[in-house]
């Protein structure tokens, strides 16, 4: 039975509101479920259930926000179904956006903030060891992993009871011994060109989500100097294709200083010593077809970086894309890269900036059956499911090339 303060109580009660009664007694019951023995509190929530998969989701939303309560900590929110700045590009079922409309209004009427962005970490940073409730895959990977912060993997419902309580189970990867490594993947023996492609970052997350499960994984051999992007891109693999919600990279993420640091102590059960072969196969999985007519390239999931907009820029180098290119970001990220002029140079090469969504959840591609170029892992996992897209899988050069040439063409010297 988990322990209760006199103000959790008071919330079960109803002596606090309606819809945070409902909240905390959600969040008992979870607790009850990992075997917490207590609550503790967070410092910030991000919500992923205001994208609308149906009207269950809907309806809780509803009957919550009817209540009047709000969040009481600083709340993000995750991708939704609807570009509210660029509305002509929904091209699904006007039922489907006037439900997914009225989710986005629900949350926003408990308080939370208008960012619908799978990246919050790109607007909002949680310092080292705080406790949060962020839910989204590559949001929780990227704050256990990157950041230092500590969150469970938090997903729809238990989101929003989080931020209207400010209270969570201690249990998962908000505790020391859960945090520690259980699978090795030692890089050290790839080509330098690979290691320094990035490419690299989603492939081999690839890799090792699959392998991993729900362990944590270590790897040892990334450069000191890998980029956030990188990290970025290898965690939201690695949540895709398995269950990782936190992964250690010696030498670079915060509570990893040394390979005996991130396992804490205790024994790998699994370790794997990465070859070029293995990365090679991991790519090719993430291909379903290269060789049918590109109809589009899609980048940006998770959602594009100001850093990786100057990438874009510098590659398109006034070219014009001869398919439709789709780059999804944030509002807040997007406004950033227009103030230092590298949006209307994409604009003026045909690319179309997608925002608050993603294309691979809502339907804004104009051919839905067509092969689609991406450099995301987690888009080439989920969008042939999702869609019904053929994929190909690149790098972001391989993606603008292909892009400008209008069919798939990929460097394959870096997988020599």
């Amino acid at each position: 039975m988990v322990e209760l303060t006199a103000r959790d109580e008071a919330m079960a009660r109803g002596e606090l509101g309606g819809a945070r009664a409902l909240a905390m007694r959600i969040i008992v019951r979870m607790a009850d479920a990992t075997g917490a023995g207590r609550l503790i509190d967070i410092g910030s929530a991000h919500i992923d259930s205001c994208l609308y998969h149906g009207d269950a989701g809907l309806d809780f939303a509803e009957r919550l926000a009817s209540r009047g309560d709000t969040v009481v900590v600083p709340t993000t929110l995750n991708v939704s179904s609807l570009d509210l700045l660029h509305p002509q590009l929904f091209r699904g079922d006007p039922h489907l956006a006037t439900r997914a409309r009225r989710l986005m209004q629900a949350y926003v009427a408990m308080g939370a903030q208008p960012t619908w962005t799978c990246a919050p970490y790109q607007t909002v940073r949680p310092g080292f060891g705080d406790h949060i409730a962020w839910a989204e895959s590559n949001a929780i990977v990227f704050a256990n992993s990157v950041l230092g912060a500590r969150t469970d993997r938090y997903g729809d419902f238990i989101d929003i009871c989080a931020a209207l309580t400010g209270r969570v189970p201690e249990a998962g990867l908000h505790l020391d011994e859960n945090r520690r490594g259980g699978a090795v993947f030692d890089i050290r023996a790839l080509p330098a060109r690979l290691l320094a492609a990035d490419i690299l970052y989603p492939v081999l997350g690839h890799l090792v989500g699959r392998a991993t499960g729900t362990r944590v994984p270590v790897i040892v051999g990334l450069p000191a100097d890998v980029p956030e992007d990188g990290l970025k891109a290898l965690g939201a693999a690695a949540a895709s294709s398995g269950g990782v919600g936190m992964f250690h990279a010696v030498g670079r993420t915060p509570e990893a200083p040394t390979l005996e640091a991130a396992l804490g102590g205790a024994t790998p059960t699994l370790e794997v010593a990465v070859d070029l072969e293995m990365l090679r196969e991991a790519r090719n999985v993430l291909s379903t077809g290269v060789d049918e007519p590109l109809t589009a390239v899609s980048v940006g999931t998770p959602h594009f970086s100001v850093a990786e907009f100057a990438a874009l820029v510098e590659l398109f180098a006034a070219r014009r894309t001869a398919v439709d290119f789709y780059v999804n970001t944030s509002r807040d990220v997007l406004a950033r890269a227009a103030a230092i002029g590298l949006v209307e140079p994409l604009r003026l090469a045909g690319v179309e900036v997608v925002t608050d969504t993603c294309t691979y959840i809502t339907p804004i591609l104009r051919d839905p059956g067509g092969l689609v170029m991406t450099n995301s892992g987690k888009w080439a996992y989920y969008a042939p499911g999702n869609l019904g897209v053929t994929v190909a899988f690149g790098s972001l050069e391989d993606c603008v090339e292909s892009a400008v040439a209008g069919r798939v063409t990929r460097d394959e010297r870096v997988w020599s």
